[in-house]
């Protein structure tokens, strides 16, 4: 079994399942005992200042991008993060690389546990995809 460990979690990825650190994600993640945990709405593009852009990657891109902004707020770090849940409309695996790129630029080596779920639709009509998270705090 791999086990990984940082100042914010322990990552587990038993040696005989899937390999999924290539992708962005762990099997499990353990929070530190004694941590509090902070649970962050769902993140999308920004829609409030005009036309929501139509394209995927950028949705995706900008909606990670907000999700860094709401972990600075909260002097929160990217490793501190245990649990991803995203929402994607429409999914199918050609939307696999830009996911995966976003995780990876974000997290670097901390992989957080990550559920995808593919959805017909979000709360704001053009929005193709949102991301939540669990956060380990200090």
């Amino acid at each position: 079994m791999n086990i990984q460990t940082n100042t914010a979690a322990q990552y587990i990825n038993p040696a005989d399942m899937v390999e999924t650190t290539r992708n962005g994600y762990s099997q499990a993640v353990i929070a530190p005992a004694g941590k509090r945990m902070a649970y962050i709405s769902g993140q999308t593009a920004n829609y409030h200042e005009g036309a929501i852009t139509p394209d995927f990657d950028a949705q995706v891109l900008e909606a990670y991008a907000n999700l860094a902004k709401v972990l600075d707020a909260m002097d929160a770090r990217p490793d501190q993060v245990v649990k991803l849940t995203t929402y994607v409309v429409d999914h199918d695996p050609s939307k696999f690389p830009i996911l995966v790129k976003a995780v990876m630029d974000l997290f670097g080596d901390a992989r957080p546990a990550q559920s995808l779920v593919p959805v017909p639709c979000l709360a704001v009509p053009g929005l193709k995809f949102e991301v939540e998270a669990v956060v380990a705090i200090d």
